[in-house]
Order: structure tokens, then C-alpha cells, then sequence
């Protein structure tokens, strides 16, 4: 750190931020009913291995690829 970059840094904070333009904590929502639930599942080393390698095939997330697995057997009729 140097009194260059705390200079620059006083000066920015007397100047302000853009407020909206800043960051939220957390991970974004899924939807609009508010904070999502994170449920824990346990799989074995096959499985887990089965879901990343068809999870990266898809162009997902590990997390996508089970939530598309459950919409589509909750789904199913």
C-alpha cells in the first residue's frame, strides 16, 4: 500500500460511490420467493462422477444440472 493508492482511495470516498452499481452480498435468488434453501444430498463417488461429467457435457453448473434432474422428475407424470 502505498500513500499514492490511500490518496486515491481518500479522494474516490470524498467523491462517493454509485450505490446501485455496487455488488449485493450473497448468491443471487433462483426466484422471486426469496432466499433459496440449500439442501445437502449425498451421492457416491459413481454418481457424483456420472453428474459433473453430464453437468460439464451441458454447459452447467453441478447445482443446475440438479435442479434440472429434479424439475424434471418432480415434472413427470
Amino acid at each position: 500500500m502505498t500513500e499514492e493508492q490511500i490518496a486515491e482511495w481518500q479522494s474516490a470516498a470524498r467523491e462517493g460511490f454509485d450505490v446501485e452499481g455496487l455488488r449485493g452480498r450473497g448468491r443471487p435468488r433462483l426466484g422471486a420467493d426469496g432466499p433459496s434453501a440449500v439442501i445437502p444430498v449425498r451421492m457416491d463417488k459413481a454418481m457424483l462422477e456420472e453428474l459433473m461429467a453430464r453437468a460439464e457435457r451441458d454447459g452447467l453448473t453441478r447445482s443446475e444440472a440438479i435442479r434440472a434432474a429434479v424439475k424434471a422428475w418432480s415434472h413427470a407424470v
